[in-house]
């Protein structure tokens, strides 16, 4: 019916990739050519598998790519498969050991539902990395609204990610879960919302900030520790909403001698960003003497990008203004992820 429909357009279809439980045998290759009007070897099976990164190596082993190129009159060339071969036989052999990781956001739930979707990227990031430490990884999904009242909720986590987020609703269950890996001394990992909130819990526990917060949730609040810097005010001004918003590609500076340098292992790095609220630096010299370092700072306009607790006070409790989750790849996973799950590892078999 798809196929009549788009006929009916006039557009032929070239390729039909045929989603189906189990591969398709030729007799069902054939009746599909015949009734839609293609050749045979056009019709290319999906069929259900144990992971979407056997797909690339099933449409392969069908010559899918080289149909392509042949379609498109292109130079037939070999594709360089034995990483991905490897990588498949990692995903498929049994790790030497596992951790459970929580994560504490404000997105899962819909509903009667708890779905993954909205962190589809981190999700992806703590599986690469979990390849690579050859480490198997359990995640628990918590609501920030429900943790706030109840932290019995978190379990016994061996590191504990909060990541992107807006807006006040499940924002002080995030700053919970923040303060609670600190005090802890639980692996920790803020991403963007979550970089910010940590530091509203450090301001608020160890500053003796009270009533610190994110001037995003509240705008009166006596110590906005989280602001808008005047730039962004003045488009405010001129109701240009989304020129008020660090977007795509920034590049920051390390510090030496810091977490982030040990992990990056370069002076320069950049990261993808989508956020409006910055660090203020107002309260930067009160922050470094409580011992809460500034690792990582934008080339342009000096923005705070990564905070960080040092080693002799906790195991890791890094936070970074940028999306590390974003440009984790499969065969490249990013090293934030990595040394996160190596420390939670550690955390989990000094507890025993």
């Amino acid at each position: 019916l798809s196929v009549r429909t788009l006929n009916s357009m006039g557009i032929q279809p070239d390729f039909i990739i045929a989603r189906s439980e189990k591969y398709l045998d030729q007799r069902r290759r054939d009746r599909f050519a015949l009734f839609c009007n293609m050749h045979a070897d056009d019709i290319i099976s999906n069929p259900d598998l144990d992971n979407v990164y056997e797909i690339p190596l099933m449409l392969h082993k069908q010559g899918m790519d080289e149909k392509i190129m042949k379609k498109l009159s292109l130079p037939i060339k070999k594709p360089e498969l034995a990483d991905w071969n490897s990588l498949l036989e990692t995903i498929k052999t049994p790790k030497k050991t596992s951790i459970t990781v929580a994560i504490v956001g404000k997105y899962f739930g819909t509903g009667e539902y708890q779905l993954r979707d909205s962190y589809a990227a981190l999700f992806d990031a703590i599986d690469h990395a979990s390849w690579k430490n050859n480490i198997a990884v359990k995640t628990v999904w918590v609501d920030a609204q429900k943790f706030e009242n109840d932290e019995r909720l978190i379990g016994k986590p061996d590191g504990i990610i909060v990541p992107i987020g807006w807006g006040e609703r499940g924002a002080e269950g995030m700053i919970k879960a923040a303060d609670y890996a600190r005090i802890n001394k639980i692996p920790y990992l803020g991403l963007c919302y979550g970089m910010q909130l940590a530091v509203v819990a450090f301001a608020r526990s160890v500053l003796r900030l009270k009533c610190a917060n994110t001037a995003e949730n509240d705008l009166q609040t006596k110590y906005p520790v989280i602001h808008m810097i005047p730039a962004q005010k003045d488009v405010v001004k001129r109701r240009a909403y989304g020129g008020t918003m660090r977007l795509g590609s920034w590049k920051a500076k390390i510090k030496k001698d810091t977490y982030a340098w040990e992990i990056y292992k370069t002076d320069f790095t950049s990261e993808r960003h989508r956020h409006r609220w910055e660090f203020n630096d107002q309260y930067t010299k009160q922050f470094e003497k409580a011992d809460l370092i500034i690792s990582a700072r934008s080339v342009i306009e000096n923005l705070v990008e990564i905070v960080e607790l040092p080693k002799s006070i906790h195991p890791f409790y890094f936070g970074t203004q940028g999306h590390p989750e974003y440009k984790s790849r499969p065969l490249n996973p990013h090293p934030v992820f990595v040394e996160f799950i190596k420390k939670s590892e550690e955390y989990k078999n000094k507890r025993k």
